[in-house]
């Protein structure tokens, strides 16, 4: 008995993907429910497993093909005859040791790491020659790259590789919005001595009492939240003639990965503690570098964060997510001399930026709307007092 391996319902608002990587070959043995490939959208990686044990008998769609809903990609046989039993554990392990003792532990695409075995899928590289050097010899990143690294100064080889889809959409996005909006930049800097030394105090009591370390972006969320309600315009976007006024606090939190930014929603932020935000944005980053991260999980937002901080950068201008009409950037925390009640000082300073459509939020409010965030951290007991 065959049956056919379909492509699985599709997020609302896409209409196809494409075949990112076959973990498995034409011939293979497979298991119910075992992952047999995944499918690349625009936004999130899918997964499609297997129906039943058996054989994958036919692989009808190749790496790279674009397929839709529903559409036919492969036939597994169920039962088939000389399908190999499941080897236990003790059995696999002495079987490796006879057969093949010097290979590397992680030689098939199965045991790879899905940000590896993207990595592997996106340069066509063979990990058959690879000696891994993670734990238990498995393949890291690392090994992938350092395996393209040219062996000598003389190597001037180039490689053309296509876009992946969200590569693709991700320039798209950001090629209209910097055509369709008057985008302008704003700039401000933050002495977070007050935050810092408030963190330090409470940090361990903090992951203590809710499982969850205490960083710097629920401080941030918070102070957004605070002034976005004093500043409506920041908090609105456009639609055609009409400007929305949004009534509720959804904000997105940049997290970069190794397919792209994406930007995954606190819905209702103004109603979230500061050990909720931290807690959701632990999950979302996990969850989006895994590759796990639902279409739902990124739609919406009235306002974006996004911290080049974590990666040394000083000062930089974010572009606009879409239809919001403002993002805030955060960047790296510098120990420098300022002057303080006639005293020169060092203290950890940070450097932020606010881009906002100029069709929409005046030089005026996206001056002090920056200035707003910029009091209630260098004084957070405000953010209780919402003062």
């Amino acid at each position: 008995m065959t049956i056919e391996v379909k492509v699985p319902m599709l997020p609302e608002s896409i209409a196809d993907a494409t075949i990112s990587t076959w973990h498995k070959k034409a011939g293979d043995a497979v298991s119910r429910d075992e992952n047999l490939m995944d499918l690349e959208t625009d936004k999130v990686m899918l997964e499609v497993p297997s129906p039943i044990d058996g054989i994958l008998k036919e692989i009808i769609k190749k790496t790279g093909d674009t397929v839709k809903a529903n559409e036919v990609v492969a036939i597994v046989e169920e039962n088939a005859a000389g399908a190999k039993p499941k080897a236990s554990a003790d059995n696999a392990k002495t079987e490796t040791t006879k057969t093949a003792p010097a290979q590397p532990a992680a030689t098939s695409s199965a045991t790879l790491s899905p940000a590896v075995r993207r990595t592997v899928a996106e340069h066509d590289i063979d990990v058959s020659s690879i000696k891994g050097t993670g734990k238990g010899g498995r393949i890291t990143k690392e090994n992938i790259l350092a395996a393209q690294m040219p062996l000598d100064n003389t190597n001037r080889a180039e490689k053309r590789v296509p876009m992946t889809r969200m590569r693709a959409r991700i320039a798209e996005r950001l090629l209209e919005v910097t055509q369709s909006t008057a985008m302008l930049t704003t700039f401000n800097e933050i002495n977070l001595q007050e935050v810092i030394a408030l963190r330090n105090k409470y940090k361990d009591k903090f992951e203590k009492a809710h499982n969850t370390r205490l960083g710097f972006m629920s401080f941030f969320v918070k102070a957004a939240v605070e002034a976005l309600k004093r500043f409506p315009a920041v908090n609105a976007s456009i639609d055609g003639n009409d400007i929305v006024y949004h009534g509720y606090f959804d904000i997105g939190v940049a997290v970069s990965t190794d397919r792209g930014l994406v930007v995954p929603v606190l819905r209702n932020a103004d109603q979230m503690s500061m050990a909720e935000i931290e807690a959701s944005i632990a999950d979302y980053a996990n969850k989006a570098r895994a590759g796990k991260l639902t279409l739902e999980e990124m739609q919406g937002g009235t306002f974006t964060i996004t911290n080049g901080g974590v990666f040394g950068s000083l000062l930089s201008t974010p572009i606009l997510n879409s239809p919001q009409s403002a993002i805030l950037g955060m960047h790296k925390i510098d120990q420098r001399p300022i002057a303080e009640n006639g005293q020169v000082v060092i203290r950890p300073m940070m450097y932020v930026a606010m881009s906002y459509d100029h069709r929409i939020i005046d030089g005026k409010d996206s001056v002090t709307f920056l200035v707003a965030i910029k009091e209630l951290l260098e004084d957070p007991a405000r953010l209780l007092l919402e003062i």
